[in-house]
């Protein structure tokens, strides 16, 4: 087992932590739940709202489910060029969370829609730990190879 199988490994758990929270507890305020957002409460006095607000939690459940299963299959039939272009494909596609939804979580913050203050930074470090992580394994595999 190689470096960016075990970083892969690492992240399909998280993954899948995080799918298992947004299915069965998407209230929570642990992980990535719901329940940091002062609104998803706010959303359940109106059925119409709330709806639509599960519809999206369980979307973005449904996302990660995806990306999991594709993993498994790198993780199980992919070879070391597969692993490489997996691994590049995740630093690109976590890092787009700075372009959509950083502005838009900060902003929440902000405005004090987000328990607790500061969430919106505390994830934007665990996402960059998520990215450094990859490309170091990357880096890590590609010298030793």
């Amino acid at each position: 087992m190689n470096i960016l199988s075990i970083v892969i490994i690492l992240f399909l758990v998280l993954e899948t932590l995080n799918v298992m929270l947004l299915y069965f507890t998407p209230g929570s305020t642990r992980g990535n739940g719901m329940g940091a957002f002062k609104a998803f409460e706010k959303s359940k006095s109106d059925p119409e709202i709330h709806s639509m607000v599960t519809y999206l939690v369980n979307w973005v459940a449904g996302t990660k489910l995806i990306f999991i299963a594709l993993l498994v299959v790198v993780l199980i039939t992919g070879n070391e060029t597969t692993q490489i272009f997996s691994v590049v494909a995740l630093i690109l596609s976590i890092a787009l969370f700075y372009w959509r939804l950083y502005p838009i979580i900060k902003k929440m913050d902000a405005k004090d829609q987000i328990t607790p203050k500061g969430y919106s930074k505390t994830l934007a470090i665990m996402i960059g730990v998520f990215i450094l992580v990859f490309v170091a394994a990357l880096v890590i595999f590609l010298v030793l190879s």
